[in-house]
């Protein structure tokens, strides 16, 4: 049931979106005023300082990305989706999250990541769903239940992929309209979106598609299969004209390195209408996977920088899966953030880390979290000091396999099950390597942090010494004028 004081809010709410759409540039300075007065536990004031010193300034690419959504995303999706990520999941939220975190005595994550299903119309080369049996599914009703469970601890984000999700798409517009206080992204290769689909999705304003994409045609067709990338090209159209927000994701591998980091990629890309993305690094999970793939450490500090610069003068909100970690305090996965259950129902630490000691078909997901493969994670996170190796797979390769090994942890691939110690055997190597890079770029990245913190304060230093002497300036001619009289 909900609160007198949250029903005020999300009027408030109503009301301040309104409010901006009436004139974006000019009022969006001021939202951020509102939105403080939601978060009256001050959650998040370093990031609503943050927010605010961009949207002070009408050019910066961060105010035209927040002019492009309230402009150009049908209203209703807006309101939905601000109401449901800032009250109920990032505010509310968070703050039953916590509650519960001290009941239970672990972590509680702010997003789960789910498979409704293993069907795939595609087979693309690389895809870690591969190796499951493609005729799992979740049930509606075990979906349902899985949603009630987490909206009782505190989780009002959820993220599906799959599979291919849209094989159900029935059955996730359904949980879509009894869940409607919550938030859906869901990863898709976009051939199943349809004019009808878009309309769907305006109807429920919860829904956020992210659309699979792995460079230009010859790259996204060599990996998804031939018509992939007109596909893509059709389905971003069709929703850019009904004014339906997406973003994209890609894969990032030594062969489309430099497809997907160029200008032209990510301008297409927002020429388009994609309002996000997610940059993944190639996982070498499967026991047939091709190791060739892994970026290598020029191709990894490219990602880096090329996202961090994109961030100053790109549109669009870009995501680097590892990279970020830094900003979340390391790797996020083992309930500590986010987690992942598998159409099978097995609740795993990650989307990459296929062992589970839970399945949400025999436990309630309180209990899947509180597994022992989870508290392994969370006794051991951040699993390194330098948080560009985040990975305890990919970056410390001896991590996965003690944690697997102390809690007594299981396979959960159906084909062909891995061996933690042979996944260990891929990465190890690959994480040593990588290592001598991470270190330079990380001592970089704190010099940089340091000498920004200096001057920040130097122009406040500045300001506050121009504010004395403007005072002294006008009382000392004041004084001469009264003087003179």
């Amino acid at each position: 049931m909900l609160s007198p004081k949250y029903k005020i809010q999300q009027f408030a709410l109503k009301q301040v979106l309104g409010y901006l759409k009436k004139d974006p540039q000019k009022n969006l300075p001021k939202i951020m005023e509102w939105v403080r007065k939601f978060d009256t536990e001050n959650i998040y004031v370093d990031q609503y300082d943050m927010i605010e010193e961009y949207l002070r300034d009408p050019n910066n690419n961060w105010t035209q990305l927040m002019c492009n959504i309230i402009n150009n995303v049908h209203p209703k999706i807006v309101q939905t989706v601000f109401t449901n990520f800032l009250l109920n999941a990032s505010i509310r939220g968070w703050a039953e999250i916590q509650k519960n975190k001290e009941k239970y005595g672990h972590e509680i994550p702010f997003t789960i990541l789910v498979d409704p299903t293993t069907a795939c119309n595609k087979h693309c080369i690389g895809c870690w769903a591969a190796d499951y049996n493609k005729a799992l599914n979740l049930s509606y009703e075990q979906l349902d239940k899985l949603f009630t469970e987490g909206k009782e601890l505190g989780i009002y984000f959820y993220i599906m992929t799959g599979g291919e999700p849209l094989v159900r798409k029935k059955d996730i517009l359904k949980l879509a309209k009894k869940h409607n206080d919550c938030v859906f992204m869901f990863f898709t290769n976009g051939t199943l979106i349809d004019k009808q689909f878009c309309d769907d999705l305006i109807e429920v304003g919860n829904l956020v598609p992210t659309i699979s994409v792995e460079g230009f045609g010859d790259a996204t067709d060599g990996r998804r299969g031939e018509g992939s990338w007109n596909d893509i090209m059709r389905a971003m159209d069709l929703m850019k004209s009904n004014k339906i927000p997406f973003g994209f994701s890609t894969c990032f591998t030594t062969a489309n390195c430099d497809s997907v980091l160029s200008e032209k990629f990510i301008d297409l890309m927002i020429d388009k209408g994609a309002y996000f993305s997610w940059y993944f690094t190639f996982m070498p999970i499967g026991c047939k996977t091709d190791t060739s793939l892994m970026a290598n450490p020029d191709q990894r500090e490219k990602l880096y920088r090329t996202i961090r610069a994109w961030r100053n003068t790109k549109s669009i909100f870009n995501m680097d899966f590892w990279h970020d970690a830094e900003y979340v305090g390391g790797c996020v996965a083992g309930g500590r953030r986010y987690c992942h259950i598998n159409a099978n129902g097995d609740v795993e630490p990650c989307v990459f880390c296929h062992y589970s000691n839970a399945n949400i078909k025999d436990v309630s997901l309180i209990e899947a979290l509180g597994q022992p493969l989870f508290i392994e994670y969370q006794k051991n996170q951040p699993f390194n000091k330098n948080q560009f190796r985040p990975c305890p797979i990919l970056d410390n390769a001896p991590k996965i396999a003690e944690m697997v090994k102390n809690s007594e942890a299981k396979s959960t691939e159906f084909i062909d099950p891995e061996n933690v110690d042979d996944l260990c055997n891929k990465t190890i190597n690959y994480g040593l390597t990588w290592a001598k890079r991470a270190e330079t770029l990380w001592e970089e990245n704190i010099e940089n942090k340091r000498k920004a913190k200096e001057e920040k304060e130097r122009i406040k230093r500045n300001k506050k010494i121009i504010l004395i002497l403007w005072r002294v300036m006008t009382s000392h001619i004041k004084s001469m004028m009264n003087k003179s009289c």
